[in-house]
């Protein structure tokens, strides 16, 4: 958060979704990411947790903080609790017992959005579907986060990113070198852009029931997300494409979509010389405009034919030098060439923080990172909130029982009970 975004932040009265109540009945990471969000531009949001449990998230920062220490889930500075879960006040509730619903009842009579993920099994056993809910409080914006689907046969199947925004999409077989298995993909990776298509959603709802004053139901899925995300080849398939022939082609990569591995070990990415000057501009870059005159590469055709042998001739080239040898004679060229960076590089990554794309929290929050990062978007005119740390498991639990009304003596006796 730039110092200009925090000073603004301490007027609360100009934060955009000041006032605003969110209910985030979700766990780990793309419906509480969207909640996050709304979090961030001022929304109160109360984030339900099991009693003793808490969300998943809250054990999921295995990558140690410590060098040379192998850390249990959930030690250290609980970096991803505090990426996706910051901003937030957390109440713990049993939402099995009939106390616990009723709290949640009253929440959601009082809220101006419900978030969830919860599976259908789930909320059918505990009152938790829109049909439940939306008779409590019409202007309610219910977003509905699913694996597959709002409808189908696979409405009610459980389903994390991993298996249906990188599995289910078709991306894990698309995101693979030819001849080699599929590979998992990284926590989160569907999970965040997901979050920001949720919170989308809440914002296009929530500007209808500006205009109209009723809520409704907003929903995405995984599944849907991770179509999205690879729709460049996915809608080919859907118009009738001919894949087996698509990926016959891609079985060899043309010379400007391969990696070049460089003296240093580092990979150099070409994909951007996408015309014949640019292509003539590398050449001379590498000192390799001989290989035109090469039979095998002598027209256009043949350089297709031919591709993994030009590429091949490349390879050589790039190998006698490190990348940042050759990225500082691409700078010369003034050609838009890419080393593959590595991701321990953003901390020190001057255009990130530049563009508040990761930030310092500042001391006051609590958060014990050098750096955050934060959701993709920056509205120049919107203030962000005061940047908080993730909440300790029920510590808002008292509360926000007290903002509902429940006496004392009420939540005291709750407690006693494992209400909360």
């Amino acid at each position: 958060m730039t110092n200009k975004q925090t000073t603004a932040a301490n007027a609360s009265e100009k934060l955009l979704f000041s006032g605003l109540k969110v209910i985030d009945c979700a766990s780990v990471i793309a419906a509480p990411a969207a909640a996050m969000m709304l979090a961030d531009f001022g929304a109160d949001v109360i984030k339900i947790e099991t009693p003793g449990e808490g969300d998943m998230l809250r054990l999921l920062s295995d990558i140690p903080t410590t060098p040379d220490t192998v850390e249990p889930p959930g030690s250290g500075n609980g970096w991803f609790w505090q990426l996706d879960g910051r901003n937030k006040r957390s109440l713990t509730l049993n939402l099995k017992a009939p106390e616990g619903q009723e709290v949640l009842r009253a929440l959601v009579a009082q809220c101006d959005v419900f978030i969830t993920n919860q599976p259908y099994g789930v909320r059918d056993k505990l009152g938790l579907t829109f049909e439940d809910l939306a008779p409590l409080n019409s202007r309610m914006i219910y977003a509905s986060l699913t694996a597959y689907g709002e409808n189908g046969p696979e409405r009610e199947r459980k389903g994390f990113d991993q298996l249906a925004y990188w599995s289910r999409s078709g991306l894990m077989d698309l995101m693979r070198a030819p001849d080699t298995a599929p590979s998992q993909g990284l926590p989160g990776l569907g999970d965040h852009p997901t979050g920001v298509a949720l919170y989308a959603g809440i914002v296009t709802a929530l500007l209808q029931r500006e205009r109209t004053g009723k809520g409704g139901i907003v929903h995405t899925s995984l599944l849907a997300n991770g179509l999205w995300s690879s729709a460049g080849i996915a809608q080919g398939a859907l118009a009738g494409g001919n894949m087996p022939a698509y990926r016959a082609t891609n079985q060899v990569n043309p010379p400007m979509l391969r990696v070049y591995e460089a003296s240093d070990g580092r990979f150099l990415m070409f994909n951007m010389v996408r015309n014949e000057e640019l292509f003539g501009l590398l050449l001379a870059a590498m000192d390799a405009l001989e290989l035109l005159s090469d039979e095998r590469f002598s027209s256009a055709e043949l350089m297709w034919e031919n591709r993994a042998d030009f590429g091949d001739e490349l390879q050589q080239r790039i190998g006698a030098r490190s990348s940042t040898d050759w990225l500082a004679v691409f700078a010369e060229f003034e050609l838009p060439v890419n080393r593959v960076a590595l991701v321990e590089e953003a901390l020190d990554d001057v255009q990130l923080t530049a563009n508040s794309i990761a930030v310092k929290p500042p001391e006051a929050s609590g958060i014990d990172v050098p750096l955050l990062l934060t959701h993709p978007l920056q509205i120049s005119s919107v203030a962000h909130a005061p940047m908080r740390r993730a909440p300790e498991l029920g510590e808002h639990s008292e509360e926000v029982l007290r903002e509902l009304g429940y006496s004392k003596e009420a939540i005291a006796a709750m407690r006693e009970a494992g209400v909360f």
